[in-house]
């Protein structure tokens, strides 16, 4: 049997996420083979034996080694694979992302780059005063904000943090300070799926999401929130990310390419990711698929 679709997944929270994509996949007319824990070995054992295959692999199984055989298979059998893996890889190393965005001419931080501790445990000095006040530290290869320090001001902090991920390049970052838009700071997070882009107020401290409205990207000339992202798409060639923007001066690019998405939604925490966006991102998700049949 060859279904259209398969998604791997295992974590509790994808579980509403999961049940837009089937429904999509309903719509759309299409097949859905969902692999989970309790049916991992019984999948991945008709798999290599050819009993069950697929087209497309959509991947939420990151993160656990006993899923690895599945992205694995795709790729030796050449299956269409949304973000495959080492496109991902390359795409989440954000001192890369920042020479291909400054090279692309978008607009970044001001920004140090540092060499992995065990590449060069001692650095040349460096000269702070073009990072402001404060500034922000964080690894290459961080998510989530792993490892990431705020606030920062000195350099024993850039020297002390290069020994917490001491295998990944940092960034020293200057801190952007946003414009104020109806009393909240302009501060964006823009989701990308298959084309679409759909861009949100987001809060830094809380991480609380709020759609930008038609009307509020109208009247406050947020169309470019769109464009800067359809740019990074370009640049990363990823299905489906978020990328973090700020409004100061210029659309500035904040956190570069976030392909892992947290996909709780609204309805089921607080700072999840908007019900609505996430339906959409499901449809796009599956409509790659069915072109794919």
């Amino acid at each position: 049997m060859r279904y259209d679709l398969c998604l791997p997944w295992y974590w509790e929270y994808d579980n509403v996420f999961v049940g837009m994509v089937e429904r999509a996949c309903i719509e759309e007319g299409i097949s859905l083979w969902q692999i989970k824990p309790d049916n991992l070995l019984e999948s991945i054992t008709a798999l290599y034996k050819g009993v069950t295959t697929f087209k497309t692999l959509l991947h939420r199984g990151q993160g656990e080694p006993i899923f690895d055989p599945i992205p694995r298979w795709a790729q030796e059998f050449n299956v269409q694979r949304i973000n495959p893996a080492e496109l991902s890889a390359w795409s989440e190393d954000k001192a890369t992302m920042h020479l291909e965005f400054i090279s692309a001419g978008l607009f970044t931080p001001y920004t140090i780059l540092l060499p992995p501790f065990l590449v060069e445990p001692v650095i040349p000095h460096i000269d702070l005063g073009m990072l402001g006040e404060n500034f922000v530290i964080k690894p290459s290869n961080g998510g989530g904000g792993e490892g990431v320090i705020l606030g920062a001001n000195t350099m024993a902090e850039i020297l002390d943090a290069r020994m917490e991920f001491p295998e990944q390049k940092y960034l020293v970052q200057a801190h952007i300070l946003p414009r104020i838009i109806d009393e909240a700071p302009a501060w964006f997070r823009v989701f990308y799926a298959n084309g679409e882009t759909y861009p949100s107020w987001w809060d830094p401290g809380t991480h609380i999401y709020a759609p930008v409205t038609a009307e509020e990207e109208s009247q406050h000339h947020l169309g470019n929130l769109r464009e800067v992202t359809k740019r990074i798409a370009s640049i990363c060639k990823l299905d489906w990310f978020s990328t973090e923007i700020a409004l100061a001066d210029e659309f500035v690019v904040v956190d570069y390419v976030n392909d892992e998405i947290d996909t709780r939604v609204q309805s089921q925490a607080m700072d999840g990711v908007p019900d609505e966006i996430m339906e959409n991102i499901a449809k796009q998700l599956v409509i790659i698929a069915k072109e794919n049949v």
